[in-house]
C-alpha cells in the first residue's frame, strides 16, 4: 500500500500544473479566428473596391 501513497503526489507533480498544451491550443484557435476574420474582411472589401473601380472606369470611358 505504500506505493499508492507515493503515486498521487507524483501524478500531481507530473501533470497537475502544466497548461502549456492548453495555452497552445487556445493560441492556435485565436490565430485561426483572426485569419478567418481577415479573409472575410479582405474578400468583402476587395469586392466592394472592385465594383467601385468598375463604376469609375465605366463613367470615365
Amino acid at each position: 500500500m505504500d506505493i499508492y501513497r507515493n503515486i498521487a503526489p507524483y501524478l500531481r507533480a507530473r501533470f497537475g500544473d502544466t497548461e502549456r498544451g492548453a495555452a497552445l491550443v487556445e493560441y492556435a484557435l485565436l490565430l485561426a479566428l483572426i485569419a478567418v476574420v481577415c479573409i472575410v474582411a479582405l474578400t468583402t472589401l476587395g469586392n466592394k473596391a472592385s465594383s467601385k473601380f468598375n463604376a469609375v472606369g465605366n463613367s470615365l470611358g
